[in-house]
C-alpha cells in the first residue's frame, strides 16, 4: 500500500525521468531498446493526468487530515483532464472542502461541476444532489433545498446516516412551511433509519421536542 501511494505521489517526476532516460537510450543505443522505458514513462504521465492523487485524497479525508487532503488536491493543475468519474469525485471533494470552510458559493459551484461531470454510481449521484440541497438550505433557499433533497432521496443515498440527515432537513423545511403532516412523516422516517452519528442523534432529540407539540 505504501509503495503504491509512493507511486501515486511521485509518478509525474518518475515519468519525466523515464521519458528523458528513454529518449537518451533511443538516441544512443536504439529506439527498440528504449521502447519499454518509453511505455513506462507514458503510463506514469497519463495516469498522473487522468487520475491524479484522488485515492490519497480520500484516504486523508477519511483520516480527518484535511490539511493533507487540501495539499494533495492542489497538486491537480488541470482537473478538466481528469478521467470523467475521477473528475466528478474531484469536484465533489472540492465542494466538501469549501463547506468545511463555510465558503458556500464555492461549494455550490464545485458540486454543480461534479454533477456536470457525471457520476460513477447511482448512490453517488444522490449524494451530489444531497450536497446541493444542503448548501441551498444553509443559504436559506428552502425551495431549491426541498427540490434537491427530494431528488436525492429518489435517486437513493448510500447509507442510513445520510438518508436520516436528508429526511431531517426535509422535516425542518416542512415545519417552516407549517406543513405539520409532512414534517411528522419525514421525522418518523428519519428516526426509522436509526442513525448512530452523534450530530444526527442530537438533531433528532432536539426536533422531537417540537414535533411532539405539533397539531395534526
Amino acid at each position: 500500500m505504501k509503495a503504491f501511494n509512493f507511486f501515486i505521489l511521485y509518478r509525474f517526476p518518475i515519468g519525466i525521468v523515464l521519458l528523458l532516460g528513454g529518449i537518451t537510450l533511443g538516441l544512443t543505443v536504439g529506439w527498440w531498446e528504449a521502447t519499454i522505458v518509453l511505455i513506462l514513462a507514458l503510463v506514469c504521465l497519463v495516469t498522473h493526468v487522468m487520475f491524479g492523487p484522488m485515492r490519497m485524497v480520500q484516504e486523508a479525508v477519511e483520516a480527518g487530515d484535511l490539511e493533507r487532503a487540501t495539499a494533495l488536491m492542489n497538486q491537480v493543475k488541470f482537473p478538466k483532464l481528469l478521467y470523467k468519474p475521477i473528475r466528478s469525485v474531484y469536484y465533489f471533494m472540492q465542494s466538501n472542502m469549501a463547506m468545511y470552510s463555510n465558503d458556500l458559493d464555492k461549494a455550490e459551484s464545485t458540486i454543480r461541476q461534479s454533477i456536470q461531470s457525471g457520476s460513477p454510481m447511482k448512490e453517488y449521484e444522490g449524494m451530489q444532489y444531497f450536497q446541493l440541497g444542503t448548501i441551498a438550505y444553509q443559504k436559506n433557499d428552502l425551495k431549491t433545498a426541498d427540490q434537491n433533497l427530494k431528488k436525492a432521496m429518489r435517486m437513493g443515498l448510500p447509507d442510513k446516516e445520510n438518508t436520516a440527515a436528508a429526511l431531517l432537513t426535509l422535516a425542518s423545511i416542512a415545519m417552516s412551511r407549517r406543513d405539520f403532516k409532512s414534517a411528522k412523516e419525514y421525522f418518523r422516517r428519519a428516526k426509522a433509519q436509526k442513525p448512530t452519528t452523534a450530530q444526527i442523534v442530537s438533531q433528532i432529540k432536539e426536533m422531537d421536542k417540537y414535533i411532539s407539540r405539533m397539531p395534526g
